[in-house]
């Protein structure tokens, strides 16, 4: 069993205000917990308008394994036109490790 960490860094441009923002991070967030079945969340950056960072975290039975469903995830993020990315940072846990 592994666990897969990965932050994610945004760029919002087109939020003017953080309840733009929001909407915009809170549907990414939303689609990618509904696709993948993994836990994530905005976990910093919350007083920006532009700017956010979502991490998520998900446990996969091989490295490879979580590697992949990060890598999805990230392209994903990528393709996004309303947020760009700027940082990805993605660990794997291994078991012997937890």
């Amino acid at each position: 069993m592994v666990i897969g960490i990965s932050i994610f860094e945004l760029h919002v441009p087109a939020a003017r205000s953080l309840k733009q923002k929001r909407k915009v991070v809170r549907s990414l967030i939303d689609r990618i917990h509904q696709r993948f079945r993994v836990s994530i969340a905005e976990t910093d950056f919350h007083d920006l308008h532009q700017r956010s960072e979502i991490t998520l975290a998900a446990v996969a039975q091989t490295a490879s394994e979580g590697l992949k469903i990060m890598d999805v995830v990230r392209d994903l993020i990528d393709s996004q036109p309303e947020a760009q990315l700027l940082m990805w940072d993605p660990q794997i846990l291994e078991g012997h490790a937890l």
